[in-house]
């Protein structure tokens, strides 16, 4: 995941799903180096639900490929 997606992941998991700032950091620091796993974590802590799961990959899905259409032109 590049640093702008994770960014603005970070920034969707707070805005339009309300998990917290502290949510996030805590899940994080329980991740160590596999912070790509915060989605999958974050439903397993039951912070999220299946349905936001999915939303969460809908988005990052759109927000690849928004990456590499940018980069193509």
């Amino acid at each position: 995941m590049t640093k702008t997606i994770y960014a603005q992941l970070l920034q969707y998991l707070q805005n339009e799903l309300a998990v917290s700032h502290t949510s996030i950091e805590q899940t994080l620091s329980q991740l160590g180096q596999d912070s790509h796993l915060l989605p999958i974590a974050l439903w397993q802590y039951r912070l999220l639900t299946l349905q936001q799961l999915d939303q969460i990959y809908d988005w990052l899905a759109i927000a690849y490929q928004e990456s590499t259409f940018a980069v193509s032109q």
